[in-house]
């Protein structure tokens, strides 16, 4: 009888422990589904590229990137678009002037848009950064540790958070320039805006 009971609660305990740690994506993609922001998972990165911080809540945006490292809680109080990207992904390169055009449009209302490379050489992030005038900041991650939190599992993939650090939006693909302006007002409002199919993807490696 003992046995039995103790194998039940065994069951009972890896019952609770898949349904508690369940990807993250879909976690907050439920949510924007039903209506509801999902909180925002957090991360500290060392900085890629500064860019050009000017607007965009530049005195935020400055101090979080002075150390050389950002961390997402720094941005609280921003309305930020975080892309998911690399140099190797094509779709990635087609909406690269949607998010920079973003940037030098909504940066005055305060809204920070922000890169995140991952699965790439450094040296390549960099140039692409550079061939592409880039001037938004961008991170990057030497893991896969941001993507599996985020639930990324194709590039590029973009999610507008709020100002209270919660994921408002998620574009799946490459977005237009309809989806992103929709983002970023999503975000300054604090308005689920829910989960949109972009474009062209390419999976993650």
């Amino acid at each position: 009888m003992v046995a039995v009971s103790v194998l039940v609660l065994a069951f009972i305990a890896l019952l609770i422990y898949g349904m508690t740690t369940s990807g993250t994506n879909d976690t907050i993609d439920e949510r924007l589904d039903n209506g509801k922001a999902a909180s925002a998972p957090g991360f500290e990165l060392p900085v890629l590229s500064r860019g050009n911080p000017a607007g965009g809540g530049k005195a935020t945006l400055l101090a979080a990137l002075s150390d050389g490292r950002l961390e997402l809680a720094e941005l609280r109080g921003v309305p930020v678009v975080l892309n998911f990207w690399a140099s190797w992904c094509p779709p990635c390169l087609e909406e690269t002037p949607v998010l920079e055009r973003a940037w030098r449009s909504f940066r005055d209302r305060g809204v920070a848009v922000v890169g995140l490379n991952m699965q790439d050489v450094t040296d390549d992030a960099r140039g692409f950064l550079r061939a592409q005038k880039v001037t938004y900041p961008n991170v990057r991650d030497r893991s896969d540790g941001m993507a599996r939190k985020w639930g990324v599992v194709a590039l590029p993939e973009t999610y507008f958070i709020d100002r209270r650090g919660n994921v408002v939006g998620h574009v799946i693909g490459a977005l237009s320039k309809e989806q992103l302006e929709d983002g970023v007002r999503a975000s300054i409002a604090g308005r689920p805006l829910g989960s949109l199919d972009g474009g062209d993807q390419r999976p993650t490696r």
